[in-house]
């Protein structure tokens, strides 16, 4: 299961609340960019349009190899559920605060998959108690490794 591309900022902004994964409608050259890893989840999200949902904004760069066909790089591509799962998603939307997040890409049995989540907005002083708590623990270690030794080469 090769993984092509990850949304690390999502786990920042966002409290993860459930996972799904659902397949993407592509073109061939946009299959092979992907798999060169030219995409980018960044600024991407996914809404509901006519019954269907939709990955909006996530940019996949032309292939190289073959750049005579023009490529929109930003164009909205469909996301494949079941039809269980998109009216579970489109009620829980209802709900204020929460969002359909993308999380990555990466490929399933020689397939495409798009790993996205329900999620929550964190508020600003959610993330500086996250990045204090990281700092706090990365100076611990550091003095518990200039204290005892680095023990990890020891069987």
């Amino acid at each position: 299961m090769a993984n092509y591309a990850e949304n690390k900022k999502a786990y920042f902004n966002y409290e993860i609340l459930e996972k799904f994964e659902g397949g993407l409608v592509l073109t061939g050259n946009e299959v092979k960019a992907i798999r060169n890893k030219q995409i980018r989840l960044v600024d991407s999200y996914l809404v509901f349009k006519d019954e269907e949902l939709f990955l909006i904004n996530a940019k996949i760069s032309a292939y190289q190899k073959n750049n005579k066909f023009l490529n929109d790089e930003l164009r909205d591509r469909k996301v494949l559920l079941n039809k269980k799962e998109l009216i579970y998603l489109k009620n829980s939307l209802k709900q204020k605060g929460l969002t359909l997040v993308p999380l990555k890409v990466y490929n399933k049995n020689k397939v495409i998959k798009l790993e996205f989540a329900l999620a929550k907005g964190k508020k600003k002083f959610e993330k500086r108690r996250k990045i204090l708590t990281r700092e706090i623990n990365r100076e611990i270690n550091r003095q518990f490794k200039n204290q005892f030794g680095d023990d990890r080469n020891r069987p």
